[in-house]
């Protein structure tokens, strides 16, 4: 089966349908959550009744807006299991779509630069591999051999003293991921709606029957939000609260250069990513802005502080050009996990909180929201990420396990 290549103008791209007045069920956010959970509604359950409402442009958030990395090495059994079975669907999503989204395995190496570094590296290996993740401790030497344009010296101020190795893990294209998504449900029948803001919700009761939107009125069944950076806006126009805070997340790009980069190094350290894009860009991020907001941009401070990391990790990067910066916005929650599952209002889900760690999980997110609209029920992978957690004191606590905040 031969990968589809991209085309210039996707035709489904300009086949935009006035919302008719009824589905089965509607989605908000046709990021790539949004677009997964339509594809898997579609393929595992069979229902293709679905409305995807975008008040932009399909995958015009955070979905174009990340740094493209895909890893499962998160140290929770929870974590773990999610990510993983996202990294499995991953490897066979490229077929499955028939589309060429450029997924490389070309494996995320997590430096150690403190003993405390390298005593949480060697307990993450330790637990990855309990729970049939991929996973290996590399001494300085190994790092070298993985990377070899990585400063090593010991009289840096931050010398490197090992690092974590996922061989399976890596990048995908972004935009690319989105429209096969978008691609394959469109052609099962699921209408993908964009300039479509939903701006309240019709309730019988404590139950979901319908959406307000600016194009419109839409009844419907089931509700899944999907909106990453703005959950907590539409939870309190239906009614409730999320324990989530939205959070600016910038990264940038160089211009082109030749490939160099043969992997993904993060540090939480000196807090900072670097991979190399299939066209030669250099790809940088870091972690969150401190502030609360709403606004696709950031602090100049962040992206200063991560370039100087990442000068210092790669000197042969001393020279490299900046060619655009961005950002993105983030739900985080307060254990750094995602909520994934049912809300106080009746026949309305949530999907959200997912901090830096949402593209990785796309293909997973999908399949276990589309289960939990389905059937009403948790999937038993999104089942410990219930909002109710909060309340029960079972947090997933991944802030401090996990490299540069992700």
């Amino acid at each position: 089966m031969s990968a589809q290549p991209l085309p210039e103008h996707p035709d489904f791209l300009w086949r935009n349908p006035e919302p008719r007045s009824s589905y089965d069920v509607v989605i908000v956010g046709a990021g790539g959550h949004g677009l997964a959970t339509a594809y898997y509604l579609a393929k595992n359950h069979g229902i293709t009744d679905v409305a995807v409402l975008e008040k932009g442009w399909l995958a015009g958030g955070n979905m174009a807006r990340n740094t493209t990395i895909i890893r499962s090495n998160y140290l929770w059994d929870e974590s773990a299991a999610i990510y993983e079975h996202a990294l499995g669907l991953w490897e066979g999503l490229p077929q499955e779509l028939d589309y060429d989204f450029l997924f490389s395995q070309r494996g995320v190496l997590n430096l150690a630069h403190t003993l405390q570094d390298v005593r949480e590296g060697v307990r993450r290996v330790n637990a990855n591999r309990l729970n049939g993740v991929d996973a290996e401790w590399l001494e300085p030497d190994e790092v070298a051999k993985v990377c070899p344009i990585l400063n090593l010296s010991p009289r840096t101020r931050y010398p490197v003293l090992g690092g974590t190795f996922q061989p399976r893990a890596g990048i995908a294209k972004h935009d690319h991921v989105a429209w096969a998504l978008a691609r394959r449900a469109d052609e099962m029948g699921v209408d993908l709606i964009q300039g479509c803001e939903v701006t309240g919700f019709l309730k019988d009761g404590n139950r979901v029957v319908g959406v307000e939107t600016n194009r419109g009125r839409i009844l419907t069944g089931r509700v899944g939000l999907a909106a990453a950076g703005h959950s907590s806006v539409l939870a309190e126009r239906a009614g409730f609260r999320l324990p989530v805070q939205s959070h600016p997340l910038q990264a940038l790009v160089s211009e082109l250069h030749e490939p160099v980069h043969p992997t993904v190094v993060m540090s939480n350290h000196v807090h900072v990513y670097v991979s190399q894009a299939h066209k030669g860009e250099l790809v940088m991020g870091a972690g969150v802005d401190a502030y609360n907001g709403y606004g696709q941009r950031g602090s100049f401070h962040v992206i200063e502080q991560q370039m100087a990391a990442a000068v210092e990790l790669f000197p042969v990067f001393a020279r490299a050009h900046v060619l655009r910066t961005w950002g993105g916005i983030v739900d985080v929650t307060p254990d750094a996990s995602p909520v994934i599952g049912t809300t106080p209002v009746e026949n309305l889900f949530v999907n959200c909180g997912w901090g830096t760690g949402g593209f990785k999980a796309t293909p997973a997110a999908g399949w276990t929201f589309a289960h939990t609209i389905a059937t009403g029920e948790p999937h038993p992978l999104n089942a410990p990420f219930a909002l109710d957690r909060f309340r029960t004191g079972a947090l997933i606590d991944e802030h401090g396990a996990a490299a540069v905040a992700h």
